[in-house]
C-alpha cells in the first residue's frame, strides 16, 4: 500500500540520500532471529518471517498488460494546498473531489474531510490560541472597535497535486512487506499477537528490537538514543528488508496499561518484554526530539495512514488523534472502547482485524477518472 515510501520518509527526516546506507553485516541465530550490524558496534535483534518463497510467477502476456494500464482501481487525484503564515497559523485545503470520501473518518463514523481547516501549528511564537475546524475565514473582517484587519501574509505555501495507485495488500503477494516498531521501553516482542497473525495469512514481517531494547545492543552514551539516531537505525533495516510495497506499523514512545490487574502483570513478565535499563530509558525520553514531524509534515504526506486509539489511554488524548486523522489526507480512525496505550497486547484480536481490513482496503476511483462510455453505433437508416 506504500509503494516506494519508506526511502523517502526518511530521507526527509535525516536529510541524508537512501543510498548512503552501506551493505549490513548480519548472523542468523538459532531460534529464528537475526543480529544485524547497522553501523560498526551498534548490532539490532531483528525477527524476519512469512511464508516459504514460492516459484517465480511467469512473465504478464502483452493482452495483461495493456489491461494493466488502462485499470483505473485504486487511482486517486490528490490535491490540496497547505498555507503556513508568519503568524504561526496552518491553512490546509482540500481542492478537487476528496480522496478519502470513501474512508471511515473521525469518531469511527463516516463523512467527507472538511473543506478547509486552519489549526494553530505547536508551539508557535507569538499566537494567540487556535481556531476551530472548518473557520479558515479570510484575511479581513471586522476587529475590535469595527476596524479592518489587514490580510494574513503566508511564510510559504505547498501545492500537492499528484495521482497514486492504492491498492490492497494481500499475504500471497511476494511484493508486500509489514515492518512492526515497538515503543520505549519495549520490544519486538509486544507485537508477537500481530506477527503470528500475520505470517498464518502468509505475509512476510520485520520487527527489529530498538537500541537498548530487547537483544539489540545498548551503548552507554546518551547520544546514540536521539530520534534521529534511532531513525538511521530504521532505515538501516528498512534498506534490507524493503520491497516495492512496505507497510510500517508503529507504536508510540511509551508503554502503559488502563489498568494493572493480573492480566497486565503477566503481560509486562512474559517474554521480558520490557526489560530496559533505567539510563536507556532516561536517554530515549530526553532523546525525543524532531522539529521536523510538525503539522505540516503531516498534512503533506500522501499515503493511507490507520490511526488506533484506545479510549482508556491515559499518555495520548483521543482529541490529538483526531485532529491528526483531519490533518493527514487520507486517515482512518478507529477507537477500541476496552484498550488503552498498549492495544496490540490488550486486544490483539481487535488490532489484527483492523491492521488487515487496512491492508484490503483500496479505494473507489475518482468519477473523473473513469474511462468515457463507449459511444451508441449509429442507427441504419432505410
Amino acid at each position: 500500500m506504500l509503494t516506494g515510501v519508506t526511502d523517502g520518509i526518511f530521507c526527509c527526516l535525516l536529510g541524508t540520500p537512501p543510498n548512503a546506507v552501506g551493505p549490513l553485516e548480519s548472523v542468523e541465530s538459532s531460534d529464528g532471529y537475526t543480529f544485524v550490524e547497522v553501523k560498526p558496534g551498534r548490532v539490532l535483534r531483528v525477527k524476519h518471517a512469512g511464508p516459504a518463497p514460492a516459484a517465480a510467477p511467469p512473465p504478464p502476456s502483452s493482452a495483461s498488460s495493456d489491461a494493466a494500464q488502462g485499470d483505473l482501481s485504486g487511482l486517486v487525484r490528490c490535491q490540496r494546498r497547505i498555507t503556513v503564515y508568519r503568524n504561526g497559523r496552518l491553512l490546509v485545503e482540500n481542492l478537487g473531489r476528496a480522496p478519502r470520501a470513501d474512508l471511515l473518518h473521525g469518531q469511527n463514523g463516516s463523512g467527507e474531510p472538511p473543506a478547509a481547516l486552519e489549526v494553530e501549528l505547536a508551539d508557535p511564537a507569538g499566537s494567540d490560541g487556535r481556531l476551530a475546524p472548518g473557520s479558515a475565514g479570510s484575511g479581513s473582517g471586522s476587529g475590535s472597535g469595527g476596524r479592518r484587519r489587514r490580510a494574513r501574509r503566508p511564510k510559504r505555501t505547498i501545492h500537492i497535486d499528484c495521482e497514486k495507485r492504492i491498492t490492497s495488500c494481500k499475504g500471497a503477494q511476494a511484493d508486500v512487506v509489514l515492518f512492526f516498531i515497538h515503543g520505549v521501553g519495549g520490544s519486538l516482542a509486544i507485537w508477537k499477537e500481530q506477527l503470528d497473525f500475520f505470517v498464518r495469512l502468509g505475509y512476510e514481517v520485520v520487527a527489529p528490537d530498538l537500541a537498548g531494547h530487547g537483544a539489540s545492543s545498548a551503548p552507554q552514551v546518551a547520544a546514540a538514543y536521539t530520534f534521529y539516531a534511532l531513525a538511521e537505525d530504521m532505515r538501516a533495516i528498512f534498506k534490507r528488508y524493503a520491497k516495492k510495497r512496505n507497510v510500517l506499523i508503529g507504536h508510540s514512545y511509551g508503554a502503559g496499561f488502563a489498568r494493572q490487574g493480573a492480566k497486565e502483570k503477566q503481560l509486562l513478565k512474559e517474554g521480558n518484554a520490557f526489560n530496559v535499563s533505567s539510563f536507556v530509558l532516561r536517554a530515549m525520553m530526553s532523546g525525543q526530539y524532531w522539529p521536523e514531524g510538525d503539522e505540516v509534515y503531516h498534512a503533506e504526506l500522501t499515503v493511507p495512514v490507520l490511526l488506533v486509539h484506545g479510549m482508556h489511554d491515559k499518555f495520548v488524548p483521543v482529541e490529538e488523534d483526531q485532529r491528526m486523522a483531519e490533518i493527514l489526507l487520507l486517515a482512518f480512525l478507529k477507537l477500541i472502547d476496552e484498550g488503552s496505550h498498549m492495544v496490540m497486547l490488550e486486544c490483539p484480536e481487535t488490532v489484527n482485524t483492523l491492521l488487515h481490513e487496512f491492508l484490503l482496503w483500496e479505494p473507489e476511483p475518482s468519477p473523473k477518472a473513469l474511462p468515457e462510455p463507449l459511444p451508441a453505433p449509429p442507427e441504419d437508416k432505410k
